[in-house]
Protein backbone atom coordinates (compact mmCIF):
# COMPACT_ATOMS: atom_id res chain seq x y z
CA UNK A 1 0.00 0.00 0.00
CA UNK A 2 3.00 2.41 0.42
CA UNK A 3 4.34 1.90 -2.87
CA UNK A 4 1.13 2.90 -4.02
CA UNK A 5 0.85 5.70 -2.25
CA UNK A 6 4.10 6.36 -3.65
CA UNK A 7 2.96 5.85 -6.98
CA UNK A 8 0.08 8.40 -6.92
CA UNK A 9 1.87 11.57 -4.52
CA UNK A 10 4.44 10.88 -7.57
CA UNK A 11 1.74 10.98 -10.13
CA UNK A 12 0.59 13.82 -8.44
CA UNK A 13 3.62 15.86 -8.48
CA UNK A 14 4.22 15.17 -12.39
CA UNK A 15 0.83 16.44 -12.96
CA UNK A 16 1.22 19.71 -11.28
CA UNK A 17 5.21 20.35 -12.94
CA UNK A 18 3.24 19.88 -15.96
CA UNK A 19 0.43 22.22 -15.41
CA UNK A 20 2.63 24.95 -14.78
CA UNK A 21 4.52 24.55 -17.66
CA UNK A 22 1.75 24.36 -20.47
CA UNK A 23 -1.43 26.42 -18.19
CA UNK A 24 0.51 27.94 -15.66
CA UNK A 25 -3.11 29.97 -15.01
CA UNK A 26 -4.84 27.25 -14.64
CA UNK A 27 -2.49 25.59 -12.38
CA UNK A 28 -2.43 29.13 -10.51
CA UNK A 29 -6.12 29.01 -9.99
CA UNK A 30 -6.02 25.39 -9.37
CA UNK A 31 -3.03 26.34 -6.22
CA UNK A 32 -5.14 28.68 -5.23
CA UNK A 33 -8.49 26.57 -4.47
CA UNK A 34 -6.36 24.23 -2.43
CA UNK A 35 -5.54 27.23 -0.48
CA UNK A 36 -8.82 27.69 0.52
CA UNK A 37 -9.53 24.51 0.94
CA UNK A 38 -6.89 23.81 3.36
CA UNK A 39 -7.87 27.18 5.47
CA UNK A 40 -11.28 25.96 5.64
CA UNK A 41 -9.99 21.86 6.45
CA UNK A 42 -7.72 23.78 9.52
CA UNK A 43 -10.56 26.39 10.63
CA UNK A 44 -11.39 25.58 14.58
CA UNK A 45 -14.68 24.23 15.80
CA UNK A 46 -16.94 26.98 17.59
CA UNK A 47 -19.35 26.79 20.20
CA UNK A 48 -22.94 27.36 18.98
CA UNK A 49 -25.62 26.21 22.07
CA UNK A 50 -25.14 23.87 24.84
CA UNK A 51 -28.03 21.55 26.10
CA UNK A 52 -28.35 20.59 29.36
CA UNK A 53 -30.37 17.24 30.32
CA UNK A 54 -29.68 14.22 32.42
CA UNK A 55 -28.68 10.70 32.33
CA UNK A 56 -31.25 8.56 33.68
CA UNK A 57 -28.97 5.18 33.71
CA UNK A 58 -26.52 3.54 34.75
CA UNK A 59 -26.03 6.40 36.76
CA UNK A 60 -28.24 9.74 37.19
CA UNK A 61 -26.50 12.65 36.60
CA UNK A 62 -26.74 15.61 34.48
CA UNK A 63 -25.28 16.04 30.88
CA UNK A 64 -24.17 18.82 28.92
CA UNK A 65 -23.90 18.40 25.34
CA UNK A 66 -21.80 21.50 23.49
CA UNK A 67 -23.41 21.66 19.43
CA UNK A 68 -20.36 22.86 17.73
CA UNK A 69 -20.10 24.41 14.37
CA UNK A 70 -17.04 23.03 12.45
CA UNK A 71 -16.96 23.78 8.48
CA UNK A 72 -14.37 20.91 8.60
CA UNK A 73 -17.62 18.66 9.01
CA UNK A 74 -19.04 17.67 5.57
CA UNK A 75 -22.66 19.31 5.16
CA UNK A 76 -25.11 16.91 3.73
CA UNK A 77 -25.89 16.60 -0.31
CA UNK A 78 -29.41 17.05 0.50
CA UNK A 79 -32.10 17.34 3.21
CA UNK A 80 -33.07 13.64 2.82
CA UNK A 81 -29.28 12.43 3.70
CA UNK A 82 -27.84 11.58 6.50
CA UNK A 83 -26.51 14.26 8.76
CA UNK A 84 -22.29 13.97 9.13
CA UNK A 85 -21.27 14.60 12.60
CA UNK A 86 -17.95 14.86 14.60
CA UNK A 87 -17.96 14.18 18.42
CA UNK A 88 -15.57 13.81 21.20
CA UNK A 89 -15.60 11.35 24.34
CA UNK A 90 -17.79 11.41 27.14
CA UNK A 91 -16.03 13.19 29.85
CA UNK A 92 -17.42 12.95 33.12
CA UNK A 93 -15.70 15.60 34.93
CA UNK A 94 -13.76 14.98 38.12
CA UNK A 95 -15.38 15.80 41.65
CA UNK A 96 -18.03 16.77 39.78
CA UNK A 97 -21.85 15.61 39.41
CA UNK A 98 -22.02 16.45 35.38
CA UNK A 99 -20.97 14.76 32.47
CA UNK A 100 -19.86 16.66 29.06
CA UNK A 101 -20.15 15.74 25.38
CA UNK A 102 -18.86 17.54 21.92
CA UNK A 103 -20.85 17.29 19.42
CA UNK A 104 -20.15 19.34 16.03
CA UNK A 105 -21.80 19.45 12.75
CA UNK A 106 -21.11 21.43 9.68
CA UNK A 107 -22.73 25.31 10.25
CA UNK A 108 -25.20 24.70 7.75
CA UNK A 109 -27.50 22.11 10.12
CA UNK A 110 -26.92 24.23 12.82
CA UNK A 111 -28.35 27.60 11.07
CA UNK A 112 -31.72 26.24 10.41
CA UNK A 113 -34.39 28.42 10.56
CA UNK A 114 -37.52 25.77 11.09
CA UNK A 115 -38.10 24.56 14.81
CA UNK A 116 -38.74 21.48 13.77
CA UNK A 117 -35.79 20.73 11.77
CA UNK A 118 -33.82 21.96 14.53
CA UNK A 119 -35.63 19.78 17.04
CA UNK A 120 -34.90 16.42 14.71
CA UNK A 121 -31.36 17.13 14.86
CA UNK A 122 -31.07 17.37 18.54
CA UNK A 123 -33.36 14.40 18.73
CA UNK A 124 -30.68 12.50 16.40
CA UNK A 125 -27.97 14.01 19.02
CA UNK A 126 -29.42 12.17 21.51
CA UNK A 127 -29.98 9.21 19.99
CA UNK A 128 -26.44 9.05 18.78
CA UNK A 129 -25.18 9.04 22.54
CA UNK A 130 -27.44 6.68 23.69
CA UNK A 131 -26.47 4.49 21.27
CA UNK A 132 -22.97 5.16 21.43
CA UNK A 133 -22.17 4.84 25.25
CA UNK A 134 -25.13 2.30 25.49
CA UNK A 135 -26.96 5.01 28.03
CA UNK A 136 -30.77 6.35 29.28
CA UNK A 137 -31.30 9.51 28.67
CA UNK A 138 -33.80 11.76 29.62
CA UNK A 139 -35.52 13.68 26.27
CA UNK A 140 -36.42 16.62 28.59
CA UNK A 141 -33.71 19.29 28.03
CA UNK A 142 -33.01 22.72 28.38
CA UNK A 143 -30.96 25.38 26.37
CA UNK A 144 -28.11 26.80 28.82
CA UNK A 145 -27.69 30.70 29.41
CA UNK A 146 -23.80 29.90 28.27
CA UNK A 147 -22.98 28.68 24.64
CA UNK A 148 -20.34 26.53 25.62
CA UNK A 149 -19.57 24.20 29.09
CA UNK A 150 -16.20 23.63 29.69
CA UNK A 151 -13.03 25.39 28.82
CA UNK A 152 -12.88 26.37 24.54
CA UNK A 153 -9.78 24.89 24.45
CA UNK A 154 -11.13 21.55 25.97
CA UNK A 155 -13.84 21.69 23.40
CA UNK A 156 -11.34 21.99 20.33
CA UNK A 157 -9.13 19.07 22.05
CA UNK A 158 -12.18 16.97 22.87
CA UNK A 159 -13.00 16.90 19.02
CA UNK A 160 -9.73 17.05 17.47
CA UNK A 161 -8.71 13.85 19.69
CA UNK A 162 -9.11 10.36 17.40
CA UNK A 163 -7.01 8.28 14.90
CA UNK A 164 -5.97 9.64 11.37
CA UNK A 165 -8.34 9.48 8.69
CA UNK A 166 -7.78 6.62 6.21
CA UNK A 167 -5.33 6.64 3.71
CA UNK A 168 -6.60 9.32 0.62
CA UNK A 169 -6.32 6.05 -2.08
CA UNK A 170 -6.90 2.63 -1.66
CA UNK A 171 -5.60 -0.75 -3.22
CA UNK A 172 -7.99 -0.50 -6.36
CA UNK A 173 -7.26 3.02 -7.02
CA UNK A 174 -6.07 2.69 -10.79
CA UNK A 175 -2.48 4.01 -11.17
CA UNK A 176 -3.76 6.57 -13.64
CA UNK A 177 -5.67 9.84 -11.97
CA UNK A 178 -6.76 12.99 -13.68
CA UNK A 179 -6.47 16.33 -10.90
CA UNK A 180 -9.93 16.10 -10.85
CA UNK A 181 -10.12 12.51 -10.23
CA UNK A 182 -7.96 12.92 -7.49
CA UNK A 183 -9.40 16.20 -6.12
CA UNK A 184 -12.62 14.22 -5.59
CA UNK A 185 -11.23 11.49 -3.76
CA UNK A 186 -10.09 13.66 -1.66
CA UNK A 187 -13.55 15.19 -0.91
CA UNK A 188 -15.30 11.43 -0.83
CA UNK A 189 -12.34 10.60 1.83
CA UNK A 190 -13.21 13.53 3.82
CA UNK A 191 -17.07 12.60 3.99
CA UNK A 192 -16.83 8.70 4.21
CA UNK A 193 -14.33 9.56 7.39
CA UNK A 194 -17.51 11.29 9.54
CA UNK A 195 -19.62 9.49 11.45
CA UNK A 196 -23.07 9.79 10.02
CA UNK A 197 -26.68 10.06 11.64
CA UNK A 198 -29.42 8.37 9.37
CA UNK A 199 -32.81 10.35 9.85
CA UNK A 200 -34.44 7.06 11.34
CA UNK A 201 -30.92 4.83 12.83
CA UNK A 202 -28.34 6.18 14.06
CA UNK A 203 -24.87 4.21 12.91
CA UNK A 204 -21.10 4.43 14.18
CA UNK A 205 -18.09 4.98 11.81
CA UNK A 206 -15.16 2.75 12.84
CA UNK A 207 -12.57 5.97 12.23
CA UNK A 208 -12.79 9.79 12.75
CA UNK A 209 -13.21 12.84 10.73
CA UNK A 210 -11.10 14.46 12.70
CA UNK A 211 -7.72 14.94 12.69
CA UNK A 212 -5.24 17.22 14.31
CA UNK A 213 -3.53 19.85 11.95
CA UNK A 214 0.07 20.69 13.58
CA UNK A 215 0.12 24.90 13.23
CA UNK A 216 3.38 26.41 12.78
CA UNK A 217 2.21 29.48 15.10
CA UNK A 218 3.40 29.71 18.51
CA UNK A 219 -0.09 29.70 20.96
CA UNK A 220 0.29 32.21 23.61
CA UNK A 221 -0.59 31.17 26.69
CA UNK A 222 -3.54 32.24 28.71
CA UNK A 223 -2.56 34.36 32.27
CA UNK A 224 -5.06 34.37 35.06
CA UNK A 225 -6.60 37.54 35.37
CA UNK A 226 -6.90 39.78 38.69
CA UNK A 227 -10.35 39.36 40.29
CA UNK A 228 -12.62 39.71 43.17
CA UNK A 229 -15.19 37.61 44.59
CA UNK A 230 -17.99 38.53 47.05
CA UNK A 231 -21.30 37.36 48.22
CA UNK A 232 -23.81 40.18 48.94
CA UNK A 233 -25.72 38.75 52.14
CA UNK A 234 -29.18 40.18 53.56
CA UNK A 235 -29.90 41.61 57.13
CA UNK A 236 -30.01 38.42 58.57
CA UNK A 237 -26.61 37.22 56.60
CA UNK A 238 -28.48 34.99 54.28
CA UNK A 239 -26.56 35.46 51.34
CA UNK A 240 -28.35 36.95 48.10
CA UNK A 241 -26.07 36.97 45.40
CA UNK A 242 -22.39 36.75 44.05
CA UNK A 243 -20.38 39.60 42.49
CA UNK A 244 -17.53 38.53 40.42
CA UNK A 245 -15.33 41.26 39.46
CA UNK A 246 -12.39 40.01 36.86
CA UNK A 247 -9.19 42.55 35.64
CA UNK A 248 -8.61 42.30 31.85
CA UNK A 249 -7.30 45.23 30.67
CA UNK A 250 -5.89 43.83 27.22
CA UNK A 251 -10.04 43.21 26.00
CA UNK A 252 -11.52 45.74 24.24
CA UNK A 253 -14.85 44.28 23.97
CA UNK A 254 -17.14 41.94 25.26
CA UNK A 255 -17.25 39.68 22.32
CA UNK A 256 -14.05 38.72 23.01
CA UNK A 257 -15.18 36.82 26.34
CA UNK A 258 -16.00 33.66 26.74
CA UNK A 259 -18.37 32.61 29.65
CA UNK A 260 -19.24 28.89 30.66
CA UNK A 261 -21.28 29.29 34.11
CA UNK A 262 -23.33 25.40 35.82
CA UNK A 263 -25.00 26.23 39.37
CA UNK A 264 -21.13 25.65 41.52
CA UNK A 265 -18.37 26.57 38.54
CA UNK A 266 -17.87 29.60 36.27
CA UNK A 267 -15.30 29.58 33.86
CA UNK A 268 -13.86 32.79 31.59
CA UNK A 269 -11.77 32.55 28.53
CA UNK A 270 -10.38 35.42 26.31
CA UNK A 271 -8.10 33.01 23.36
CA UNK A 272 -4.37 33.64 23.83
CA UNK A 273 -5.01 36.21 26.93
CA UNK A 274 -6.73 35.51 29.72
CA UNK A 275 -8.58 32.45 31.42
CA UNK A 276 -10.36 32.17 35.13
CA UNK A 277 -11.64 28.88 36.34
CA UNK A 278 -13.49 29.32 40.05
CA UNK A 279 -15.64 26.95 42.12
CA UNK A 280 -18.35 28.71 43.44
CA UNK A 281 -19.14 29.21 47.35
CA UNK A 282 -22.73 28.89 46.87
CA UNK A 283 -25.20 27.14 44.09
CA UNK A 284 -26.58 30.34 41.74
CA UNK A 285 -29.55 30.45 39.56
CA UNK A 286 -28.12 29.99 36.06
CA UNK A 287 -30.93 31.44 34.08
CA UNK A 288 -31.01 35.19 36.40
CA UNK A 289 -27.06 35.53 36.05
CA UNK A 290 -26.14 38.73 33.92
CA UNK A 291 -22.41 40.18 32.87
CA UNK A 292 -21.75 43.37 31.93
CA UNK A 293 -18.36 44.57 30.82
CA UNK A 294 -16.91 48.19 31.17
CA UNK A 295 -14.55 49.21 28.16
CA UNK A 296 -13.11 52.26 29.99
CA UNK A 297 -11.80 49.84 32.62
CA UNK A 298 -11.52 46.79 31.80
CA UNK A 299 -13.41 45.24 33.91
CA UNK A 300 -16.37 42.40 33.58
CA UNK A 301 -18.93 41.89 35.97
CA UNK A 302 -20.46 39.08 36.80
CA UNK A 303 -23.60 39.07 39.17
CA UNK A 304 -24.98 35.71 39.96
CA UNK A 305 -28.10 34.80 42.22
CA UNK A 306 -28.20 32.62 44.74
CA UNK A 307 -31.32 30.88 45.19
Amino acid sequence: METDMLTQVTQLWSMLDEMAESTPESYHRFMQQQLEDAKQYCTPPEPHLCLQTHILDPNEKSLFINLCRWKRVPAPKSPTDPLPLSAGPLEEVSDKIYSIIDIAYNPTVLQRENQAEMDHVICLTFKYIEEHYNLCLSHSYHIATFTLKGSLKRMKQSLRAGPLPAPLFNRNTRNELTLDQIKNNLREEDRTNATLLLNKDVTQSKVHLIEEIASMELVREPVTPAYELTIAKDANRKPLKIELKVEMPKVSSVSECELSLSRDDVIIEVPEKYRLQLDLPELVEEEATTATFNTGKGVLLIIMPIP
